[in-house]
């Protein structure tokens, strides 16, 4: 996949650049968790005016407000403190609602701009890539960076408020005391920058490794029955555990490096708090430091050391985060070769002339299809596609519909090149009943109306009657509000399709194509639906890509692919007398 963000761009930058949106939102949210931490921090500065009150009483230094009662002056403390944790309190609730929120909120838009994107790249990158990596970043990635928001971010701005405030503070009570609760921190810096380095590729191989084994899940859940029928389920299993094992061995040694970082830190927080407890004791002694000001010192230096112990876990929830993010915005970054024209052609006004022109083709990593494809397909007409497997009939199908990029050539519509239409216009003037019949999870009527959700019961019965499937749909328990399970597995083959028709009927495009839309029907059911197409092709051009050709035999244009050319073209009886390929396949067919 190509990207559009060069490597040297960090990641809470690419972050921060896709979520400008919320700027009001992530400022609100810091603010409250900056203001939250500066209350936070007061408890040991009225320790030390508490402290200061008891030992010089009327000449305290809450004294030089006009308050030298001593009880009075503790009145004013006890007030303060109130007030105090009441903010404190206040700024926590909404740090928390906002931090909660914005992660929700990034959550939300990560996930749906990510999915609005993957549904605008080409059918190539979804057969380069596999559906549950795809869905590891959609769902888990997303997920993880979630996580982070809602705590992590809030304690990283919280740690960076405290180092700042208490060792201005510091500096200004004792600079020479102060000076020793200040010797670990970079200690602290450059082992957190270190494991950082290190963290960083091992959380992208996690991240890599979640994505294998859920593609394997993926894959696995989806193959059920052949797994199944191939009695292969302890095979499977052993994959499946192979990949769980390596995802497993990866989060551990990125968990046996992370884990090595809070003791280094605790050690170093120590190392300062008995220099500051040793040497501010002594200067309280020798009446160098007031008590007060010692009591203060002890205790603010617990709130400014200790929490760096929190910075070996916040680290590592930043670099998951991290590796999530890259993959969910590499996913977004990835460039979209089809793009859609400024053309816009309501399907009501296509009259459904396609031509090709010159058109050459080929897949990723493939020879070339089509060199200098040349074909028209009159508008109103029936045409029929047959050839061997491999010819290029379905791949007709597909580039008319802009589901992959040309070499070269134009593909027109009503004279208009394709790639100038706007996409959207272009696929609501084709219905598709594809060889490879995909329902959703839902009802029969759900199914048959997916793209049309206006559409009326009567005009679904209708629909069902034109594709043969009404009969078969009556025989069910609740008839059209049928739940069919996922990908139609509750119904045969047969009746898979015969939905799928009536989906593109209703669908009433002025376009219509059939990629074996026959393949899995009785011969009965298979006359029912030549009868009805004699009715739904009619003032619409119908292209009929068949292996029976007696799905094709009353078409008014037969062509015949091989290997990407059309070597024949004409109607049945033509073909036949020319004793060609056609000729051939029919007397194969029909037993001659």
């Amino acid at each position: 996949m190509k990207r559009k963000i060069p490597k040297k761009t960090s990641s809470l930058k690419r972050l921060l650049d896709s979520q400008k949106n919320d700027l009001s939102l992530i400022i609100a949210a810091s603010s409250c968790s900056i203001i939250n931490k500066i209350f936070d921090l007061a408890p040991p500065v009225i320790i030390g005016l508490s402290v200061d009150v008891v030992i010089n009483k009327e000449n305290s230094w809450i004294s030089n407000f006009g308050y030298t009662y001593v009880p009075t002056q503790i009145t004013f403390l006890a007030l303060f403190s109130f007030l105090i944790w009441s903010a404190e309190s206040l700024f926590e609730y909404l740090y928390g609602i906002l931090w909660r929120n914005l992660a929700q909120t990034t959550q939300h838009n990560l996930r749906i701009k990510a999915y609005n994107h993957l549904q605008k790249l080409e059918q190539s990158f979804f057969e380069n890539d596999n559906s549950g990596r795809l869905m590891a970043i959609l769902n888990d990635d997303i997920n993880q960076l979630e996580r982070f928001l809602d705590q992590g971010a809030n304690q990283i701005i919280q740690l960076l408020v405290t180092v700042v405030i208490v060792g201005i503070t510091m500096i200004v009570i004792s600079p020479g005391v102060a000076v020793f609760s200040f010797l670990p921190i970079p200690i602290i810096l450059f082992g957190s920058i270190r494991f950082q380095k290190k963290l960083a590729p091992k959380y992208k191989d996690v991240r890599e490794k979640a994505g294998d084994l859920a593609a394997r899940l993926s894959n696995n859940l989806g193959g059920m029955l052949t797994i199944k029928s191939f009695a292969t389920e302890q095979w499977e299993l052993k994959r499946v555990e192979i990949d769980s094992k390596s995802y497993q061995r990866s989060n551990r040694k990125a968990i046996k490096l992370s884990a090595a970082f809070i003791p280094l830190i605790r050690f170093a927080i120590l190392f300062a708090f008995l220099a500051i407890l040793i040497l501010g004791g002594i200067k309280s002694w020798n009446g160098q430091l007031a008590v007060g000001s010692y009591s203060f010192l002890v205790f603010i230096t617990q709130r400014l050391l200790w929490p760096l112990t929190t910075l070996g876990h916040v680290l590592d929830d930043y670099q998951r985060s991290m590796a999530s993010t890259n993959r969910v915005l590499d996913l977004i970054d990835t460039n979209v070769r089809i793009s859609s024209g400024s053309i816009n052609l309501p399907k009501k006004q296509v009259k459904g002339n396609i031509e090709f022109k010159n058109v050459c083709f080929n897949y990723e990593d493939r020879g070339e299809l089509f060199k200098d494809f040349n074909l028209n397909i009159e508008a109103g007409s029936t045409i029929g596609i047959v050839g061997s497997t491999g010819s290029g009939k379905s791949s007709l199908v597909k580039l008319i519909l802009r589901l992959y990029p040309i070499n070269r050539g134009n593909i027109e519509i009503d004279g208009i090149e394709i790639d100038k239409l706007n996409l959207k216009d272009l696929r609501n003037s084709i219905a598709l009943v594809s060889q490879e019949v995909y329902l959703f999870h839902g009802t029969i009527r759900e199914n048959i109306s997916y793209g049309n959700e206006d559409s009326t019961l009567d005009q679904i019965i209708r629909a069902a009657e034109l594709s043969e499937s009404k009969d078969f749909i009556d025989t069910l328990p609740k008839g059209f509000d049928t739940i069919i399970g996922e990908r139609g597995q509750k119904l045969s083959g047969g009746q898979c399709q015969r939905i799928a028709l009536a989906r593109a009927i209703l669908k009433d495009a002025p376009i219509l194509i059939l990629d074996e839309a026959t393949a899995s029907v009785d011969n009965e059911t298979e006359a029912a639906i030549q009868r009805s197409l004699s009715k739904i092709t009619s003032n619409r051009t119908t292209i009929i890509i068949a292996h029976r050709l007696s799905t094709v035999k009353n078409a008014d244009k037969i062509i015949v692919l091989e290997n990407g050319r059309l070597v024949e073209t004409g109607n049945h009886e033509t073909l036949n007398k020319n004793k060609g390929v056609y000729s051939e396949l029919w007397k194969v067919q029909a037993g001659i």
